[in-house]
């Protein structure tokens, strides 16, 4: 029963550890010298970019159990034809992808527009590969939250007008310290209790630990979807604390039960 409750919990940690650096090579190795790296950026090269209040126009890869955050890498496979050439198009273009989560129920609409939280995050294309069938491997890097003001219905895949959403200043830096400080002894539990071993890597900075193990960590989608739309990386730090300390509670709990 323990190895069945934590088993999970040891791969996901495992995967929250890694640099951004390391999820590069998500990537199949064969494929790393045929995909496109994203080029030096041009003057008047447009992004949602944080710190920016403009509206802009994104097109939209939503899912049922991704949800992306801010400076995180997901490797992603697109095969459905609509979204083969919204790759293609972005490719083109900026580069620019904004990931949002289906809300329950869209299978019964999914080759439609079924309906999506309206917070997600945009994501540069860093990496890109296109195979011989026409489906593409992509790495995206998340950059910015932004809120779905409206969609287009022009094209054959989703695209959407959205704010950005800025993030404010950290004006609490002991507190963030402190959040930190129980974030690394949360998760170093977790996985001592699992008879793992586990080190956080001193030169991650804050806001990429929060959001690596908001999005590596074996959360429900609707879980890492609330977090995401925290306001502010002190809140969200907080709530994803509380969220690790009740998963713990849960985890502990079954562990126990299981020795009888």
């Amino acid at each position: 029963m323990r190895c069945q409750v934590l088993g999970a919990w040891c791969l996901v940690l495992s995967a929250a550890q890694r640099t951004q650096h390391d999820a590069l090579h998500e990537a199949p190795h064969e494929a790393l010298s045929t995909m496109h790296q994203a080029p030096h950026e041009a003057p008047g090269t447009q992004h949602l970019a944080p710190g920016t209040d403009r509206m802009t126009t994104l097109p939209l890869f939503p899912l049922p159990n991704v949800v992306l955050f801010p400076g995180v890498y997901l490797p992603l496979h697109i095969f459905e034809p609509r979204y083969r050439t919204m790759v293609a198009d972005a490719l083109d273009g900026d580069r620019m992808i904004g990931m949002t989560l289906l809300k329950p129920g869209f299978e019964h609409d999914y080759d439609g527009r079924p309906p999506v939280y309206p917070i997600g995050c945009a994501g540069v294309i860093t990496h890109a590969e296109r195979l011989d069938d026409g489906r593409y491997n992509i790495i995206l890097q998340g950059t910015e939250r932004f809120r779905v003001v409206d969609e287009d219905q022009t094209r054959t895949y989703r695209l959407a007008t959205v704010e950005p959403m800025s993030e404010p200043s950290v004006l609490d830096v002991i507190s963030l310290q402190s959040l930190r400080q129980r974030l690394e002894a949360l998760v170093l539990a977790m996985v001592e209790r699992a008879g793992g071993e586990w080190s956080m890597p001193a030169a991650m900075g804050d806001a990429d630990l929060v959001h690596a193990l908001a999005q590596y960590l074996d959360f429900e989608p609707i879980e890492k979807q609330a977090l995401l739309e925290v306001n502010g990386l002190v809140a969200r730090a907080t709530a994803l604390a509380d969220l690790l300390e009740m998963k713990s509670l849960r985890i502990g709990t079954a562990v126990s039960g299981g020795r009888h």
